[in-house]
Parts: structure tokens; C-alpha cells; sequence
């Protein structure tokens, strides 16, 4: 299901709309980070293409996150 959901990142609201596992898997990454939600959701804005809208830049963060991740899980057998 995706959900609208409302964040104020660098002190102004504004939403993003993605699907269940992805906000459940972007809280998962920012607590591993140590950030909140809010504070991974600015860095995720801050780095990303300015074409490029904040729910699609936030999906294709966690997707080369979770790449990363297998390759250095590979890495390590």
C-alpha cells in the first residue's frame, strides 16, 4: 500500500509518498545510521539529483543500499 506521508526535514514540512516496505525498510536504515527518519530523509534530499523527486531518490537509495549490502555480505564467504 502506498502512503503520504509528512516530514520536516531542515525545518520545513513537506511529504513523500512510498509503499509500506519501503518506509519500513527507510526506518530500519536510518536507525542503523543512528539518524531519525527525518534527519536520513534530508541526507537522502541533499545528495540526490534536483530532477529527481524525493520518494524516487528515497526508493533508489534503499535499493543500492540493499546491493551494497549483498555484495559485502558476498565479500565476506
Amino acid at each position: 500500500m502506498t502512503v503520504k506521508r509528512s516530514l520536516a526535514i531542515r525545518g520545513h514540512r513537506t511529504s513523500i509518498t512510498l509503499e509500506d516496505p519501503f518506509w519500513e525498510r527507510l526506518t530500519v536504515v536510518a536507525d542503523e545510521a543512528g539518524r531519525s527518519t527525518a534527519d536520513y530523509v534530508a541526507f537522502i534530499d541533499e545528495t540526490r539529483d534536483p530532477e529527481t523527486n524525493l520518494s524516487s531518490a528515497i526508493r533508489v537509495h534503499l535499493l543500492k543500499d540493499a546491493l551494497a549490502r549483498i555484495e559485502r555480505a558476498k565479500d565476506q564467504t
